[in-house]
């Protein structure tokens, strides 16, 4: 395979990477971060999630966040919606995609959403359904593709038949994530061999934390197989609050420098989305974990 043209980045930092702050984040700050993201040439925004404030009190404010953003024309501003009523209220909200969220392990299934693979995969199918007749997109989430907290080693082949279940069942994409950061190239290479033999690889996409340090060479592999479409987070923001350890998402400024070095088209402003996690990790002080942007700050 060779590297594609052109790669999409699906910016999770409004919601992967703000979801486990500790210190309640005002909404007006979450709009900003999200037009920053957009200016800054950021076309697929993850900007909220339909959970039960119970669980995850960051996210409380997700009504307000959808109705507060500026939206710009040509971006798609995504919601994760676990359940029918997580789904309700994003389409009263106006949401331009949806996102469920399965697991390739059972044990983090049952510790992260309280039932079965087989259980979770049940519950979305309400919810597939309901936002394909609104005509709303759906994505797809598979977590622990290339390790798990509590099991250790995942076999491919479950992750393979988990996104195969979601793709049939009218996901459009499906992101593969390293939810822990454990994933080295080579695993990623057979992970991702093993799941395009079930799901076309043109519908999967890569969403690697960076725990070890391994998920620029992760992601280095798995483009070089032909992956285009990369989750990540602006100034490597978040974590998992179910595995503990757990660094944030890669960064976006490191991937977009990355992608730039391979002559990979992004259509992102590197110093625009650097400015951006420059000013955010200030903002809820906290330390700014982009390499790049730490680096073009100094300059």
């Amino acid at each position: 395979m060779a590297f594609p043209q052109s790669v999409r980045l699906v910016e999770v930092g409004p919601r992967d990477g703000l979801q486990n702050e500790p210190t309640p984040i005002d909404t007006a700050t979450k709009l900003e971060l999200i037009d920053r993201l957009g200016s800054a040439g950021i076309t697929h925004i993850e900007a909220a999630s339909f959970v039960s404030p119970k669980w995850v009190p960051q996210m409380a404010d997700h009504r307000e966040v959808m109705a507060g953003l500026k939206r710009r024309p040509g971006v798609t501003y995504a919601a994760l919606t676990p359940n029918l009523r997580g789904l309700e209220a994003a389409l009263e909200s106006g949401v331009d995609e949806v996102a469920v969220f399965g697991a390739a392990s059972e044990t983090f299934s049952q510790k992260n959403i309280n039932c079965s693979i087989a259980e979770s995969l049940e519950r979305f199918a309400p919810v597939i359904e309901t936002a394909q007749a609104a005509k709303v997109p759906v994505r797809g989430y598979v977590s622990c593709t290339l390790g798990c907290p509590y099991e250790g080693e995942i076999a491919p082949e479950k992750v393979a038949d988990v996104s195969r279940t979601l793709f049939e069942m009218g996901c459009y994409e499906i992101s593969l994530g390293d939810t822990v950061g454990v994933g080295t190239p080579l695993k990623a290479k057979r992970m991702l061999e093993c799941v395009a033999g079930q799901v076309p690889l043109e519908k999967l996409a890569a969403h690697f934390h960076d725990t070890y340090g391994q998920a620029l060479a992760n992601l280095y592999a798995v483009l070089e197989e032909g992956i285009a479409v990369i989750d990540s987070s602006v100034a490597g923001l978040g974590g998992c609050p179910y595995a503990k350890g757990a660094a944030g998402n890669v960064a976006s400024e490191d991937v977009i420098y990355l992608l730039n070095g391979l002559g990979i088209a992004s259509g992102i402003d590197l110093d625009k989305l650097a400015e951006t996690g420059r000013w955010i990790t200030e903002t809820i002080g906290r330390p700014n974990r982009s390499k790049v942007g730490v680096a073009l700050g100094a300059r």
